[in-house]
């Protein structure tokens, strides 16, 4: 069976994963047996009940209690012991323990933005530790998303105006990909997020240093990293082009017209408080809809993307 499930379905990663596989393989068992049975019954009867010469056919329809009864029975046992199993499985998945690490997840077009009882806020990607449960407190600004991370085997809609949660237990260390699964607008497709588990000393390590690979990658790549994995790229393009936000073609080094008619020079300070404090300075013909990235991002990594913006002439 378990070669079957490597084809189904995608590799486990929580200890969720394993009950909700076991669950399914059993549907799919069950499922496929009464298919067999039933279609093998059919052809047995087509061929055996055949008719046979000319002569008219004549009703042979009897009444059998016991067979009515086993029939019957059997289906309601097998349904229960389905209900049964599903409920247990849903309140494992709903419930999460007491000592669970809570993480607040704010969803918007088209970043997924978490925050840690500590303060500490990041897009797109969060670690966590092995062995320990997570919670996850969901809610969204604008439209409903939904959360997604088919090798944790959990799934729930984000809606605004609302609080929604869901929970896992990391097994082993490694990377895994969450997704939108709500159609949500134009940037659907790239509202991507990775779910990092690290072991206890790395995720402590993490939470003071950043990444690993992260930390010696030269301050320009680490922006261009950044402005993938940030959502930058969802409304700001490279090569001229009108999105949602201004270009970053050519812009630093030269002069910008602002929505109140003033113009400013797009230096490193104007390029750090457009990213900080996105609504302090709106560019002419352009909406105030970015976000605030106060907070999600280090030091460095501001650092970075000021360098990619420098960048792009």
């Amino acid at each position: 069976m378990n070669w079957l499930k490597s084809i189904l379905l995608p590799a486990q990663g929580t200890a969720y994963a394993a009950e909700h596989d076991t669950f399914f393989m059993f549907i799919v068992a069950l499922t496929a047996f009464f298919f067999l049975l039933i279609t093998a019954l059919v052809v047995f009867f087509v061929w055996r009940y055949r008719r046979r010469g000319d002569s008219p056919a004549e009703s042979q329809v009897t009444h059998n209690t016991r067979l009515e009864i086993v029939w019957s029975v059997i289906p309601l046992i097998l349904v229960m012991i389905i209900f049964a199993w599903g409920f247990h499985d849903y309140m494992n998945a709903y419930t999460a323990p007491g000592d669970a690490l809570e993480i607040q997840v704010t969803a918007k077009q088209w970043i997924w933005q978490f925050e840690y009882p500590d303060g500490m806020r990041t897009v797109n990607e969060i670690h966590v530790p092995i062995g320990r449960p997570v919670r996850l407190v969901m809610s969204s600004e604008d439209v409903i998303h939904s959360f997604f991370v088919p090798s944790f085997r959990i799934k729930k809609d984000v809606v605004p105006g609302m609080y929604t949660d869901l929970w896992f237990l990391p097994e082993a260390e490694g990377e895994h990909t969450l997704f939108c699964a709500e159609y949500c607008g134009r940037g659907h497709s790239d509202m991507l997020g990775k779910i990092y588990v690290d072991s206890e000393e790395k995720f402590r390590e993490w939470q003071e240093l950043g990444d690993e690979r992260t930390r010696t990658m030269p301050l320009a790549e680490l922006g261009a990293l950044l402005y993938e994995s940030r959502g930058c790229s969802t409304c700001h393009s490279l090569d001229g082009s009108r999105r949602d936000g201004p270009s970053f073609k050519g812009v630093f080094g030269h002069e910008v017209k602002l929505s109140d008619g003033t113009t400013v020079l797009a230096d490193e300070n104007y390029i750090r408080e457009s990213i900080l404090e996105p609504q302090a300075k709106i560019v002419s013909s352009f909406e105030g809809i970015m976000p605030t990235f106060q907070g999600l991002l280090r030091e460095r990594e501001v650092k970075a993307l000021i360098e990619f913006v420098k960048e792009q002439q």
